[in-house]
């Protein structure tokens, strides 16, 4: 029995590490069920691109919620997009959200552009000012070809 008890040891550090590991990769994908004081508000994108569901939703550069959810709506051709904002966070209605891209090579994130209305946003209200990402292929065609399609 004194033999084992190493073999125990160690099984039980790599199943330590295995579930730490586990745990990281579901806050890193955004996997992880929303803190019940999180609200949903719902955008539609023209373009969705760059962005999948537990990409970052920012104000001012501070993360304040994730995209739980993304579909096609068939009738509008549009991406549906769902987004949990932490409880707390107020956001005047009146405010636009835009994918933007931390750069040349890094991710996209989804940024809030708050308004001046004194009235805010209640769960389940849709932002009907959206921008989607800017395709850098676009912008190089256009630039290539002068920025003129005459």
């Amino acid at each position: 029995m004194a033999e084992s008890t190493p073999e125990v040891l160690v099984g039980g550090a790599v199943l330590a590490v295995a579930a730490s590991f586990l745990f990281y990769l579901g806050q890193a994908s955004g996997f992880t069920t929303a803190k019940s004081g999180d609200y949903p508000l719902t955008a539609s994108f023209r373009s969705g691109e760059g962005i999948t569901i537990g990409t970052d939703v920012r104000l001012a550069g501070v993360k304040i919620g994730t995209v739980s959810g993304m579909e096609l709506n068939s009738q509008t051709y549009r991406a549906d997009t769902t987004l949990m904002v932490n409880e707390g966070v107020l956001i005047p209605d009146d405010s636009a959200i835009v994918i933007s891209s931390e750069g040349l090579l890094g991710g996209n994130f989804v940024e809030v552009f708050p308004g001046g209305s004194l009235d805010n946003f209640a769960p389940n209200d849709e932002i009907e000012d959206t921008q989607g990402a800017v395709s850098l292929i676009t912008l190089l065609m256009k630039f290539v070809s002068g920025g003129n399609n005459e």
